[in-house]
């Protein structure tokens, strides 16, 4: 029996990929799960499904692959990942500006209503 490794793609609807599960002959696949193996015609299908039905321009649902290319695929994305400073690093101190910063206070005061020009157009219009 011949099986390949799918999985939904991670939640980030900023890129599109909007879906969280989604069910294929008795198959729940959570994109927090990550990997699957299932065999070949289910992947063949699930490489067709986009991350919105029936747009052919959106992207696609699934990550389809072999065993070694998830391996790479799984080490690409954990090299790419931008470690971020935990609270026992040591963190240089970010000072704030003293001169030359502009505050709300330096701001001219608001125009008031009063001094607003007039409202022009038909639903003003006196007939």
């Amino acid at each position: 029996m011949d099986t390949l490794l799918v999985r939904l793609k991670p939640h980030d609807p900023r890129r599109g990929f909007v879906l969280r599960r989604y069910t294929y002959r008795g198959i729940k696949f959570h994109d927090e799960r990550g990997w699957y193996r299932v065999e070949k015609v289910v992947a063949d299908y699930l490489r067709g499904i986009r991350q919105v039905a029936g747009d052919d321009h959106s992207p696609p649902a699934f990550d389809v692959c072999t065993g070694d290319e998830a391996k790479a695929l799984d080490t690409r994305e954990k090299e790419g990942a931008v470690p971020r400073a935990a609270a026992t690093d040591d963190i240089k101190v970010s000072e704030a500006r003293s001169e030359g910063a502009v505050t709300t206070d330096d701001l001219p005061e608001a125009a008031t209503a009063s001094d607003a020009p007039k409202p022009t157009g038909r639903k003003n219009r006196k007939e």
